[in-house]
């Protein structure tokens, strides 16, 4: 099932009922478009205002800056090797499925009756940059996407959820 866009001010709500390093990470996804499984690999080291990384999913390259204060968030909370670290192993970075099932346990809460993910918030940080610029281009770039009709989808899901 895929994810659906949620409007902005009720994923704020959302997120205030997740665990603190839930909400954190939710809150990356926010600010970068990144998906969560490339926000859960970041490494401590990696850690700076300008950040490179690998996307997981596609392989490639993408960088990315972070505001001054989220970056000191993520240094507060930050393990020895992942800045999200397993539960129980310091060597692994916590589960994207973990995530995921906190997000539907405060969607839940909420009485949230989109099905929400952890990718839907790569969705509203689409729509949110595309309304800011209305550069499609940009949103493109933004969210590493080869194909511009791939962009178009996320760039307007806002009104492709509207029309459901």
């Amino acid at each position: 099932m895929k994810s659906d866009f949620i409007d902005p001010k009720m994923i704020e709500h959302v997120l205030y009922a997740l665990t603190p390093q839930n909400r954190l990470i939710c809150r990356v996804c926010l600010k970068t478009g990144l998906r969560v499984s490339d926000v859960l690999s970041l490494k401590t080291s990696a850690l700076a205002k300008r950040i490179t990384i690998r996307e997981q999913k596609t392989g490639k390259k993408k960088t990315f800056t972070i505001s001054e204060g989220l970056l000191n968030e993520l240094r507060a909370q930050a393990g020895a090797v992942f800045v999200f670290e397993h539960r129980y192993d310091k060597n692994r970075h916590k589960t994207r499925q973990a995530v995921f099932a906190d997000l539907k346990r405060a969607a839940k809460a909420f009485r949230v009756k989109s099905n929400l993910s952890p990718h839907s918030l790569r969705k509203i940080y689409a729509v949110e940059l595309f309304r800011k610029y209305g550069d499609l281009k940009r949103v493109q770039k933004a969210l590493n996407h080869d194909n511009e009709v791939v962009t178009l989808i996320y760039a307007h899901a806002d009104e492709l959820q509207r029309r459901k």
